[in-house]
């Protein structure tokens, strides 16, 4: 059985007009039910431990409401402080998006040091939507920046103007113009439509509707891996 993390923010507010953040909930859902219906196992992680916030639930969205009220969303709200996990536990780590983790994860150390060791380790590494601003500021061992080079995609400038995300007032940067700063080889399609980018052992979905292509490709990376081994 492989062992997926995912980590979530602890950040419930966000950008000077202090507006509700946390996790968005279907990209929590979404991919925790591609995982479990192939039978991987999903734990939880956030920075603080305990229930974190959340975001954009919809009952209308049926995976969305089948995780809530499943264990899933119970295990989640007991989630294991970050700085308590064993990260050699896991096959693969990944970063759902929301609002909160471009508060709580853009410089977190130890964000940066559990992406560097699972990425240089040849595990797989995912983020979807705002979750890739967890991949900002991470340095390999090389002294290089993780995404130097890499193809890249998150949240668009044009899928926030849609959403009316205030530079300042809700969000305190563009994500894609800072990946891009990076080195991030950016790419991306419509607003609102899925996209998923690979490079290597790195997965990153543009948006809610990516959720599920994401956990996809993340699966199929480890299964590849496997036959490599073997």
């Amino acid at each position: 059985m492989k062992h997926i993390l995912f980590i979530v923010t602890s950040t419930n507010v966000t950008g000077t007009g202090k507006h509700a953040a946390g996790y968005e909930f279907s990209e929590v859902a979404d991919p925790y039910f591609e995982f479990a219906n192939k039978g991987y196992n999903v734990d939880f992680a956030s920075i603080q431990g305990d229930a974190p916030p959340f975001v954009g639930y919809d009952n209308t969205q049926i995976l969305s409401k089948n995780f809530k009220e499943g264990n899933g969303f119970k295990r989640l709200n007991f989630s294991h402080k970050l700085s308590d996990v064993d990260i050699d536990a896991y096959d693969a780590i990944f970063f759902p998006g929301g609002l909160g983790p471009m508060t709580d994860m853009v410089t977190n150390p130890l964000v940066k040091d559990i992406i560097k060791t699972v990425y240089e380790s040849g595990r797989v590494v995912g983020a979807v939507c705002h979750g890739p601003v967890a991949l900002l500021n991470v340095t390999l061992s090389n002294g290089e920046n993780l995404l130097e080079g890499k193809r890249i995609n998150s949240f668009t400038e044009a899928e926030e103007n849609i959403d009316k995300h205030i530079l300042g007032d809700v969000i305190p940067f563009m994500l894609d113009a800072e990946l891009i700063k990076q080195g991030g080889q950016f790419s991306y399609t419509t607003p609102f439509d899925p996209f998923i980018v690979a490079d290597g052992n790195l997965v990153t979905g543009q948006n809610p509707a990516s959720a599920s292509g994401v956990a996809i490709e993340m699966m199929a990376l480890m299964h590849n891996n496997i036959e490599t081994a073997s």
